[in-house]
């Protein structure tokens, strides 16, 4: 089945391929400039930090939906050894198995494709079995810190958690702005709440991924006009899931990241920045999101850190 018309109006209309040159790999980031980090860094005032990452551990959020992409399977690999004789210092160590994906993460711009392309209009075939991401992989995006806003969707529209078949709009976004009292500047990377998270951590994790709330598909052109850097929320799906049109599966992820160049992150715990938020008054901050440089990777695990 061929993606509708409805997909590849939008399409043209969000497309940011050569905009930074044929060569560009970073997409949307390119908008966090000096000047955004310099005014990023102003908007510290307190010095509270308040971390954003889920821990990564072998009961996770990954439910086996998504096939190979398994929670982290964690195991020792020596425990007290005295590498160097009796008597010397011992050691432990251990090693990891996961999905880069599998819980608080990035997603690369060649993380999906469509229509046989990839960002800025590369083949797709640049994914490869051996070498994973050959074009603007995870390992491109050397640093991620810029002003933070949060849209706490589910707080502006008087909810805690929003339900499960909610398709997030421009308009609500817009209700979130006025909540913040800030609007989104070109180089923010926006972070939008809508409380699925909360379902994870009471231990539900089928509830958390299905049926969740997510982005509309009306929605790239919203931060497309706003010049976002980069969004996240704290969703297994980021779009909701089920789609909001028929048999148009992951839209919002082929507009974001192959047509306009620009990151997305899932599995975002925001219910602490959520709270911090509320009780100082104010929805922008410094963040850092600092991306783990796989290379070749499709996305990565980040611990990000929102500095109120």
């Amino acid at each position: 089945m061929s993606l509708p018309d409805e997909f590849h109006e939008i399409a043209k209309r969000v497309n940011n391929w050569g905009r930074w040159g044929a060569d560009d790999e970073i997409g949307t980031l390119n908008l966090i400039t000096d000047e955004v980090v310099r005014e990023a860094a102003a908007t510290v005032r307190h010095g509270r930090r308040v971390p954003l990452a889920l821990p990564l551990r072998q009961d996770g959020v990954q439910t086996g939906m998504i096939p190979g992409r398994v929670n982290p399977l964690h195991t020792m690999v020596q425990i007290n050894q005295e590498l160097f004789g009796p008597g010397t210092v011992a050691c432990s160590d251990d090693a990891v198995t996961m999905g880069l994906q599998a819980a608080t993460h990035w997603d690369a711009l060649p993380h999906v494709s469509h229509s046989g392309r990839i960002y800025n209009g590369r083949p797709a075939t640049t994914v490869t079995a051996h070498g994973g991401a050959q074009f603007a992989g995870i390992d491109k995006p050397r640093h991620i810190v810029s002003r933070g806003i949060l849209l706490d969707v589910a707080r502006a529209l008087g909810r805690d958690r929003l339900d499960s078949g909610h398709a997030v709009t421009p308009e609500d976004l817009e209700a979130a702005e006025e909540l913040a009292g800030a609007t989104v500047r070109p180089g923010d990377v926006v972070l939008v709440r809508t409380g699925q998270v909360q379902l994870h951590l009471a231990g539900d994790n089928h509830a958390y991924a299905f049926p969740s709330p997510g982005l509309s598909v009306r929605t790239p052109e919203w931060f497309h006009a706003r010049d976002a850097a980069a969004v996240a929320n704290d969703t297994l799906t980021f779009e909701i899931f089920p789609p909001e049109i028929e048999d148009l599966w992951l839209p919002v992820h082929a507009l974001d990241l192959v047509e306009m160049g620009m990151l997305q992150g899932q599995n975002w715990n925001l219910e602490e920045l959520s709270t911090a938020c509320g009780e100082l008054g104010r929805h922008t901050f410094l963040l850092s999101a600092m991306p783990e440089p796989f290379t070749g990777g499709t996305g990565t695990p980040v611990a990000p850190v929102a500095i109120l």
